[in-house]
């Protein structure tokens, strides 16, 4: 009987050292990794994003009933605004979310859903620290085991009592910052303006315009591939194939063209605010003076069958506004049947202080102006959403609007349909046509860094990608300016945070209820060999007592 006793207790301590060393991560090991906090910046009165940074909890999955003072952990799939709502009324810790790889394998729903979320996540400011993380093998180890974790706690009490005891783990987030957060103020909007002079001096000026920064839960991983790369990426392909109809005095049209591109976008389209107060208020000659025809903004063309043009107030019959979109219905319905043309009217309200589209800021100015864009809302979570990368795009679509948009301009500064030509006519076709590398080269190269405005004008990378849009703009376009707007620190319009990226260690530990259970082992251990040592006679009696029966 004591024989059996000895070793069932042996098995039980084998069992222990076993469940210690079973794991993937040691119990003693640390992991350090590095996310990107979620937005936060204020505009003007208005606080949006969190205002917390440090973290020390442990980290719990987001089925868990209770989450106050823990760290929430999210797959793309589990980050729903219900899920971040629940957290944020339940106090929890932080939320790291957790960001794959390749997005491609998610359904279209789950994209949208993260998306739907992330919006209502930014809308409001908040003191709990959100975090997102590019996924590892750690730490979707650590994923699975907190919801292994949580799946436990279902189970009935005795299970979980030796869960808690013998195998369980625990997941300790860690960051720490002895530095309080510090504003930025003094942040600098850059904007690149270019022309190609019409045939007549007092010739009327059209605006092409397009804001290049983007817009995401964090500005470390916002890339804005369709919102906005797409209208970047048309707008130089304009200014490419136009400049080759303005090189020649015999197909030059009577029309100066003008090219903006504009910073701040995402933030209440501040560079083109400051830009045409810097053209209207402040420059004694301007193109803007003059007689404008209209600007055309773009924004959000890299998908769909549908275009809509946004406008301030329906444009009347006899407009330059009103010529373009019929032209615009026509290169559709000759060449493009299935793509659907659509005018959206929405007033510009004057008692909000944020503008929804980019013309908007012309508008107020009196300068007619409208936005195309494949989004009917200007609400829509596609706007601005770390998920908006290369995935998010169609090459081909992103082609075809541009060449719908190339089209209807021509058509419209060349005044085509009165002159009884065809409505298939092709104007840009051969050398004059979109090129596939080039488009598929500048989305690429817009998008392999993320685009948010507070990093513009601080790294090298982002620094370098203004110049190559500048140089962009010298290569094709005459009468190049760069307008670099410094905010008033005392009365900024933006005010942007810094520790947007962060260090954190990830520690992995033993509930305080295996400490017990293995204190309890140990003693149970020396208590046995210590019985052993002091009845070592009366032991070795019955042993061999015992072999000689077993011989016999």
């Amino acid at each position: 009987m004591l024989h059996r006793d000895v070793s069932l207790a042996a098995l039980v301590l084998m069992f222990c050292i076993r469940s210690l060393h079973g794991s993937a991560l040691p119990a003693v090991s640390s992991y350090e990794f590095t996310a990107y906090r979620m937005q936060q910046y204020n505009l003007g009165q208005q606080k949006n994003g969190c205002r917390g940074a440090i973290v020390v909890a442990e980290a719990r999955s987001a089925d868990e009933p209770i989450l106050t003072r823990r760290c929430v952990i999210m797959k793309l799939p589990d980050f729903t605004a219900e899920k971040y709502l629940e957290a944020q009324r339940q106090n929890a810790a932080a939320i790291l979310i957790l960001l794959p790889k390749n997005i491609f394998s998610f359904p279209h729903e789950t994209v949208q859903s993260f998306m739907v979320s992330e919006r209502e996540a930014m809308r409001k400011e908040t003191l709990m620290p959100v975090y997102v993380a590019p996924e590892d093998e750690q730490l979707l180890y650590m994923y699975e085991e907190v919801k292994q974790a949580a799946a436990t706690r279902t189970s009935s009490i005795f299970i979980r009592v030796l869960r808690s005891m013998v195998t369980a783990t625990a997941f300790q987030i860690l960051v720490s910052t002895n530095v309080p957060i510090k504003a930025i103020t003094d942040n600098t909007i850059v904007t690149l303006e270019g022309v190609l002079p019409g045939a007549e001096e007092d010739s009327p000026t059209i605006v092409i315009a397009a804001h290049y920064d983007s817009y995401g839960l964090a500005p470390w991983l916002s890339y804005g591939a369709d919102s906005n790369g797409s209208g970047v990426t048309i707008l130089l392909e304009l200014a490419r194939l136009f400049q080759k109809l303005f090189r020649s005095q015999s197909t030059r049209p009577p029309y100066n063209l003008m090219f903006s591109l504009t910073g701040g976008g995402k933030y209440n389209f501040l560079g083109t605010k400051r830009w045409i107060e810097e053209n209207l208020d402040h420059a004694e000659s301007s193109l803007l003076h003059d007689n404008v025809a209209f600007v055309l903004c773009l924004d959000t063309l890299a998908n769909s069958d549908e275009l809509f043009m946004h406008v301030s107030r329906p444009p009347k019959s006899d407009t330059p506004i009103h010529s373009f979109y019929q032209q615009l219905e026509e290169v559709v319905s000759s060449r493009f049947p299935w793509v659907k043309v659509g005018l959206v009217h929405k007033k510009i309200n004057l008692v909000e202080s944020t503008v929804s589209w980019e013309h908007e800021r012309y508008s107020l100015r009196r300068i007619p102006s409208f936005t195309v864009s494949h989004l009917e809302n200007h609400k829509s979570e596609q706007r601005g959403s770390i998920l908006d990368t290369m995935s998010q795009v169609d090459l081909k679509k992103l082609k075809r609007n541009g060449i719908i948009l190339a089209e209807a301009l021509a058509r419209f500064m060349y005044n085509i349909s009165d002159k009884g030509s065809p409505k298939d006519v092709q104007i840009f076709k051969g050398h004059l046509d979109f090129q596939d590398v080039r488009v598929s080269s500048l989305m690429s190269i817009l998008t392999s860094i993320p685009r948010a405005a507070q990093l513009m004008d601080k790294e090298p990378g982002h620094i370098l990608l203004v110049n190559s849009l500048e140089q962009e703009f010298r290569h094709y376009l005459q009468q190049v300016h760069v307008h670099s707007f410094r905010q008033d620190k005392r009365d900024p319009d933006i005010t942007f945070f810094d520790q947007m990226n962060q260090p954190i260690v990830m520690y992995r530990v033993k509930p305080a209820a295996f400490d017990l259970f293995l204190g309890g082992c140990i003693a149970g251990y020396l208590g046995i060999v210590y019985y052993a040592i002091q009845n070592f006679g009366f032991l070795f009696t019955k042993l061999k007592s015992a072999v000689k029966t077993k011989r016999q």
